[in-house]
């Protein structure tokens, strides 16, 4: 198999021919009795599940390593195979990979990164030697920059030098990929809808730089920027600054986004801290989003009173389809 680009576009063209190539990693229907295996790195949260249960649905093996204090349990009985790994144990997870003979992986789940910067915290993710020897730049003499992007796409690279290459996780879970449309709440109003416009313009600078993915906003006034500390608590201090509440928040991709990691993710958790806080609208990305336990989603934003669109562009139409779990 060939490396994958470095180009995210040229990336995703080339893992969606890989996939052709072993037939989309569904049920084998040749004469081979092996099943295919796929590797996963899994952080926080359900969506690690969601997509183990998918490749296993596909007929696949999921050979998983689960980030210590972020993976579930559950993953444990899910998965053909469990190991738990600390953070920087990059030689570790590949050795994982290599001695089960996995060659196709996908992460999946979130990283706390504010807990990278707790005292000692790293004595419990202590890197081994294959982490130092690429991340030398990085951590140690700190002539390269440590954003998102430039450390998990060193990541997949170091895997892809030893023959493991990532695919999207929605690759193997396009469904949950939100699609265009208005979710929940009621029509929006033209103030909200402004905001969203302008809102959408800062996520996508913001996103740019490699900052963070969402940017809470009211009255086209910037209430509240996300960077390492992520969204929640990015909306719990746009709450507390406007405690008038009825604030909208926009979360979107990079322009640059690389789909095989740090993908834009919303839950059932986003909307318990935006009632929490007061928000009362959610603006996403249409087809670059993740959105999990959509029935449930739908069902608690309405309850809530939270509007929630997923659009293009930043462009909010009057009347936007609606959308039904």
């Amino acid at each position: 198999m060939k490396p994958l680009s470095s180009s995210p576009h040229a990336a995703q063209q080339q893992v969606a021919s890989a996939r052709a190539t072993i037939g989309t990693f569904t049920p084998l229907a040749q004469a081979s009795t092996e099943r295919p295996r796929v590797g996963m790195i899994a952080g926080w949260g359900n969506f690690p599940l969601r997509v183990a249960r998918a490749l296993i649905d596909q007929g696949c093996d999921v050979y998983c390593l689960g980030v210590k204090d972020h993976a579930s349990d559950e993953l444990r009985a899910l998965c053909h195979t469990f190991q738990p790994v600390g953070l920087a144990k990059l030689g570790a997870a590949i050795r994982f990979f290599q001695r089960h003979q996995v060659q196709q992986a996908t992460m999946a789940g979130k990283i706390h990164k504010v807990l990278l910067f707790r005292k000692l915290y790293w004595l419990k993710h202590l890197p081994d030697l294959t982490f130092v020897r690429h991340f030398y730049p990085h951590f140690v003499t700190h002539s390269r920059d440590r954003k998102d992007d430039t450390i998990l796409g060193g990541m997949v690279d170091a895997f892809a030098s030893h023959g493991i290459h990532f695919a999207p996780a929605t690759d193997f879970a396009p469904e949950l990929l939100v699609k265009y449309g208005q979710l929940s709440g009621g029509r929006l109003s033209h103030s909200q809808r402004k905001d969203i416009e302008f809102g959408w313009q800062l996520a996508r600078e913001m996103g740019r730089l490699d900052v963070g993915q969402s940017v809470a906003v009211k009255g086209q006034a910037v209430l509240a920027v996300e960077a390492v500390e992520g969204t929640d608590e990015c909306i719990r201090r746009a709450g507390q600054l406007c405690p008038a509440g009825g604030f909208t928040v926009v979360k979107v991709a990079k322009p640059q986004q690389d789909m095989r990691f740090d993908v834009p993710t919303v839950g059932l958790g986003t909307l318990e801290t935006m009632a929490a806080a007061g928000g009362r609208v959610l603006a996403i990305e249409a087809e670059r989003t993740i959105l999990i336990d959509e029935a449930d989603f739908i069902a608690r934003a309405n309850a809530a009173g939270i509007s929630v669109v997923a659009v293009r562009d930043g462009q909010v139409a009057e009347d936007l389809p609606r959308q039904v779990a």
